[in-house]
């Protein structure tokens, strides 16, 4: 499983660590308490790979920038299921994955079977946790979508749905290597 946030907040972007502040301390009590699997079993990373000016939101010019990374870095995980954090992360796997970004409200809690970077997987949408700090209405809503949509789409990858088959070390070098 992958989470997608946004961009480093200032202690993640000092520590070069995804999710290690309030943010972070909330998503890990929602994985490990509601969902009921350890944060060690995910794996965590934004679409930027580094904090904007003021923590203002991400520019075009800089998504365009750190893309590139993200899909490769799906391309090397291969995961079954990823859980986009926020609009910013949710916009730009839905456009990756060929689908109209309409608005949070319109897709979360939705679960959609797409390709991403060349992966099959179950991708849904959530509020980032950060917003669930700032907007107490909304943390009723993001724990519900952990209890619900994250849940089930964590349950269903670990059942093996999604992506059937795993990219093996071996099929990867083939891969890259044109044999």
């Amino acid at each position: 499983m992958m989470f997608v946030g946004e961009a480093p907040g200032r202690q993640e972007d000092e520590t070069g660590r995804p999710f290690v502040g309030a943010a972070g301390k909330l998503l890990t009590h929602l994985i490990e308490d509601v969902v009921g699997i350890k944060r060690s079993e995910v794996y965590i990373t934004n679409v930027l790979k580094c904090r904007p000016p003021g923590n203002r939101d991400p520019r075009e010019e800089e998504i365009r920038a750190c893309t590139p990374y993200l899909w490769r870095q799906i391309q090397l995980i291969r995961p079954k299921a990823i859980i986009a954090l926020g609009r910013f992360a949710g916009r730009v796997l839905f456009e990756k994955a060929g689908l109209s970004w309409r608005s949070m409200r319109a897709h979360r809690g939705k679960i959609y079977e797409v390709v991403i970077a060349g992966v099959k997987v179950l991708l849904t949408v959530t509020y980032h946790p950060a917003a669930a700090l700032y907007n107490p209405r909304l943390r009723s809503e993001l724990e519900e979508d952990f209890r619900g949509p994250i849940r089930e789409v964590i349950m269903r990858a670990l059942r093996g749905e999604g992506e059937r088959r795993s990219l093996t070390l071996l099929d990867f070098l083939r891969k890259n290597d044109g044999r």
